[in-house]
C-alpha cells in the first residue's frame, strides 16, 4: 500500500471532500509535513492558474495553499470544463487539449490514466504525503469502466481510503453502508473508516448510530465534523448564495448563465455589509441594480442566446438609460462587442453570433487558450489591480483604444465607453483585494466610496484556520496518520 498517499472520496457530490482535504492538508503542514493536494480528475467551471501558466480546479487552489505549498498542475492532471450538457474541454496537465462527448471521453479515461498516475508518481517522489480528493461517489455503477476518479485510481496506486458523508443531507447511514456495499471487496478492502460532516446537536445521541455501523461494516468511524456555518471559502463548482442586505449602500446584479465561470469572482462583494448582491436567475427580471455584471461563461455564444432568450439585453439598455454602470468579464466582456466568432468550434457548434454592440470591437475564439497570472494600472480608477487571466477570445475594434487596464509589459485590457458607465476586461479575481473593491464601487457610486469589505486573501487564511482547528479537535487525526503505515 502507498505509504505517501491518502484519499478522501465522499457518499455524494458535495459531501465535504474538498473541505476535508483542505483541512487535513492545514493540520498535516502545521505537523511539519510537506504535503501536496491531489485530485485525479475534476469537472468544475471554476479554475486557477498555476506560475507556470497552466489550469486547474479552483478546490485544488485552495488545498494547496492550505497546505503552504505554490499552485502547480500536477495537483489536477485532469480537469474538465462543460461547455454543453453533454460535452466538455478537456484540459491535461493544465493545457486545453481538445473538445470531447462524454461518451467519447469515457473511451479516452484509459488515456488520461497516464496523465494522472505521472502526476501522482512525481508528487509522491517530491512530497511527504499526498492528500487525495475524489469526485462524485465511487458508486455510481455506470461510471465504474475506465474510472480514474475514485476507486479506479485507488485501485491502480493501493491508496488507502476515507469515506465522507453528510449527515445535514439526511440518511447518513444508509449513504455509508449502501456506498460501501456497492464497492467490489478489493476496493472495500482499501476503504480504512469513516467521517461524518456537518452535524449539529448533541453527539451523545449519535453515538448508537456510530457504534451499529462500525459494527455492520469492520470500518472505523474516525470523526464526526460539526456544522461550521458561515465557512467562507472558495466554491468549486455551485454558485454560493447571495448576499441580501437590508439598506445597502450599493445594489448589484450578476446574470446567472448557464456557463458561468469564476463565480468566485464575487466573493468579496458577497461578503460586505455595504454591498447586496444577487445573481438573476432564468425567468428572472434584472430590476433595480446600480450595477450590472456580465460574468465569464465557458460557451460565450450560447450563453449570448440565453441572454437574449431571457430579454435581459432590452433590460440592460433600459438600465443605461436610466444611469447605471454595466461591467463585462471575461466572457461577459466580450458580449459587450459587436460579433463573437468561434470558426474552430473552441465552445460551440455555431461559428459566430452577433452580441450586444455596447462597444465597437469584435472577438475570436482561438485554439490557444491565454492562461496568465497579471498586474496593472486601472485607467477607470487610478488605481492599481491584480488578478488572472484563463480565456480563448482575442479581441480587436476601435474601443480597445480606450482601455480598462494597462498592464504590466505595455498590454492594454478591456475597455471603458465614452460616457464611462460601460467597461469590460478579461481579468478574473478583480474584487479580491479590498482596495480595488473600493475604487471599483466608487465608480459605480459616483463618489468616493468606502465600503466594509474584506480582503479575500487574510479571509481564506482564516476560515483556514477555523476548518483545520475543527479537525484537530473533532477527528482522530492520529488514526488518520496511522493509515499510512497500515
Amino acid at each position: 500500500m502507498s505509504k505517501k498517499s491518502l484519499m478522501v472520496q465522499g457518499t455524494t457530490s458535495d459531501a465535504g471532500k474538498s473541505t476535508l482535504v483542505a483541512g487535513l492538508c492545514r493540520v498535516f503542514a502545521r505537523r511539519g509535513e510537506r504535503v501536496a493536494p491531489f485530485k485525479p480528475q475534476n469537472m468544475a467551471l471554476n479554475s486557477a492558474v498555476t506560475p507556470e501558466g497552466g489550469e486547474i480546479g479552483r478546490a485544488q487552489a485552495l488545498q494547496a495553499i492550505a497546505a503552504g505549498v505554490s499552485l502547480h498542475t500536477d495537483f489536477n492532471p485532469v480537469l474538465l470544463k462543460p461547455n454543453s450538457d453533454t460535452g466538455a474541454q478537456v484540459i491535461i496537465h493544465g493545457r486545453a487539449i481538445t473538445n470531447m462527448e462524454a461518451a467519447a471521453y469515457h473511451d479516452y479515461k484509459k488515456v488520461a490514466l497516464d496523465a494522472v498516475l505521472t502526476s501522482h508518481h512525481r508528487l509522491e517522489a517530491s512530497f511527504d504525503l499526498v492528500m487525495v480528493e475524489g469526485a462524485g461517489s465511487p458508486a455510481e455503477i455506470n461510471l465504474r469502466e475506465n474510472d480514474i476518479a475514485n476507486m479506479g485510481f485507488a485501485t491502480e496506486v493501493d491508496c488507502p481510503v476515507i469515506i465522507i458523508a453528510d449527515i445535514d443531507k439526511g440518511g447518513v447511514f444508509a449513504h455509508l453502508v449502501g456506498t460501501l456495499m456497492l464497492l467490489s471487496e478489493e476496493e472495500q478492502a482499501l476503504v480504512k473508516g469513516f467521517v461524518i460532516n456537518r452535524f449539529r446537536g448533541d453527539l451523545s445521541l449519535l453515538q448508537s448510530g456510530l457504534d451499529w455501523l462500525e459494527e455492520k461494516t469492520g470500518k472505523p468511524v474516525l470523526g464526526v465534523l460539526p456544522y461550521l456555518h458561515s465557512l467562507k471559502l472558495d466554491a468549486e463548482d455551485a454558485v454560493e448564495a447571495e448576499n441580501i442586505v437590508k439598506d445597502a449602500k450599493i445594489n448589484i446584479a450578476v446574470l446567472l448563465l448557464p456557463h458561468i465561470s469564476n463565480h468566485t469572482d464575487f466573493d468579496t462583494l458577497r461578503f460586505s455589509s455595504d454591498v447586496d448582491l444577487r445573481y438573476v436567475r432564468h425567468r428572472e427580471s434584472i430590476g433595480q441594480a446600480d450595477l450590472v455584471i456580465i460574468p465569464g461563461s465557458k460557451n460565450v455564444i450560447s450563453d449570448m442566446a440565453f441572454l437574449r432568450a431571457e430579454g435581459w439585453d432590452r433590460e440592460i439598455e433600459r438600465h443605461l438609460r436610466y444611469g447605471g454602470k454595466l461591467m463585462g468579464i471575461c466572457g461577459g466582456f466580450q458580449m459587450l462587442g459587436n460579433e463573437i466568432a468561434d470558426p474552430d468550434g473552441i465552445e460551440s457548434c455555431q461559428k459566430n453570433s452577433q452580441a450586444l454592440g455596447m462597444a465597437d470591437f469584435s472577438t475570436t475564439l482561438t485554439p490557444e487558450k491565454m492562461l496568465k497570472e497579471v498586474k496593472g494600472h486601472c485607467n477607470l480608477t487610478g488605481s492599481e489591480i491584480q488578478g488572472y487571466e484563463i480565456h480563448c477570445g482575442r479581441s480587436k475594434g476601435p474601443a480597445l483604444a480606450s482601455p480598462f487596464a494597462k498592464m504590466s509589459g505595455d498590454q492594454n485590457d478591456g475597455f471603458i465607453s465614452a460616457d464611462r458607465q460601460i467597461v469590460g476586461t478579461y481579468l478574473h479575481g478583480l474584487f479580491d483585494r479590498a482596495e480595488t473593491v473600493n475604487a471599483l464601487l466608487s465608480w459605480v457610486n459616483g463618489g468616493e466610496f468606502d465600503a466594509n469589505v474584506v480582503d479575500m486573501k487574510v479571509l481564506r487564511e482564516t476560515e483556514i484556520e477555523r476548518l483545520a482547528d475543527a479537525c484537530e479537535a473533532w477527528l482522530d487525526i492520529d488514526k488518520i496518520a496511522s493509515l499510512l503505515d497500515s
